[in-house]
């Protein structure tokens, strides 16, 4: 599905240099590459703070324990998304709220999110899915309007832009009140470990995300808060700072590699490719297919009998997962869901992607498709 290793080769002299140099200086705790990272992330995102941490679930949680949200507080997010988006809710003792997504982009339904709102409702989790942006513009305006917190889960969309209706272009997780990112190995921008990232233009908020990233310290040994021990290490932030000049040309293959698939499936009925918002670019952390007709399951199992890597992104909707079910969650309403649960599938997409590659894959889904139709 992702293809670190050619990565590697293109970046290698460098990646190998800076690497010694680390190991050399021997910090490896919120040194000078951290300092750094952070300093031009929040360039390149044109946001005020950029404050590290150990990982994009961490960086959820954080977020949330930064807000002063409370025991009981309602926290909508959608239920087509990874776990960990609902998992730090939980953890937290916040009370998740569920709501569907448009079946074209895969992100939150804004009319749904309209109706789960509530007197104990206190903030809002959009989903950038698969590599662009939920209708930020429709959710501020709701929380506004509500006086809600809005936390941009980020993990697949960094780098995208949103396009505001009177033409004003902002980054994900740069819109709302935190913003938040992960640098898994197989994100756009990953690390060659785990690492994650909040983003704010809040001053006041900024310092104390700072703290309690680092056990609830402003000063050394000074607790002015309860918090976590979640940092980014130097030598995952020296991997940051060489491939984030780059993510722009990531995204930019990655697209085209996206445009070859659309083309090699426009004109097959039982492929439905993903759909691009007129108010985001897609810098496609995932291509994903709906499949229309046939068993999608049968599909995953040939490319797997063909060596054709893929992936269901994802088998089972959150509210079904046996870890939630004791929430009372809103099944009636999460059809969308379920039914995107049952026909998606995601193809290999990476900046590696070759010609061949992409004539190979597509051919053979297609000789399947034209043989079970």
């Amino acid at each position: 599905m992702v293809d670190l290793q050619g990565q590697y080769q293109n970046i290698q002299n460098q990646i190998d240099t800076k690497l010694k140099e680390v190991i050399a200086s021997a910090q490896f705790i919120n040194g000078n590459e951290v300092k750094m990272f952070q300093q031009e992330l929040a360039t390149y995102l044109n946001v005020k703070h950029v404050i590290a941490c150990a990982n994009g679930t961490d960086a959820l949680q954080i977020a949330m324990m930064g807000l002063g949200l409370q025991v009981g507080d309602e926290v909508i997010t959608v239920d087509f998304t990874f776990a960990a988006t609902v998992e730090v809710i939980a953890l937290l003792g916040l009370t998740p709220v569920l709501v569907d997504v448009n079946p074209d982009t895969f992100n939150m339904d804004v009319a749904a999110l309209q109706k789960a709102i509530t007197p104990k409702t206190k903030a809002i989790v959009p989903v950038h899915l698969f590599g662009q942006c939920a209708n930020m513009e429709a959710i501020l305006k709701i929380a506004k309007t509500h006086n809600l917190f809005v936390i941009e889960d980020t993990a697949q969309a960094i780098g995208a832009d949103f396009i505001f209706s009177d033409g004003l272009r902002k980054k994900a997780g740069t819109m709302g009140t935190i913003g938040t990112t992960s640098f898994f190995p197989s994100k756009n921008l990953g690390a060659y470990g785990d690492g994650g990232a909040l983003f704010t233009n809040d001053d006041n908020l900024a310092k104390k995300l700072r703290s309690i990233v680092n056990h609830g310290m402003s000063k050394r040994y000074y607790y002015d808060r309860i918090g976590v021990n979640s940092r980014l290490d130097n030598l995952q932030a020296a991997v940051l700072r060489i491939k984030l000049p780059l993510l722009d040309s990531y995204a930019v293959a990655r697209q085209k590699a996206a445009a070859f698939y659309d083309r090699a499936f426009a004109t097959c009925d039982t492929i439905t490719t993903p759909k691009h918002s007129d108010f985001s670019t897609h810098v496609f952390h995932q291509y994903t297919l709906k499949i229309n007709g046939i068993n999608r399951d049968a599909v995953h199992a040939f490319l797997n009998e063909n060596s054709i890597p893929n992936a269901i992104y994802y088998p089972v909707p959150l509210h079904q997962q046996e870890a939630y079910k004791h929430f009372k969650f809103d099944k009636d309403n999460l059809s969308v869901t379920k039914k995107l649960c049952q026909s998606v599938i995601s193809l290999p997409m990476h900046t590696e992607l070759a010609l061949d590659q992409l004539e190979h894959i597509t051919k053979t889904v297609l000789k399947f498709i034209k043989e079970n139709e």
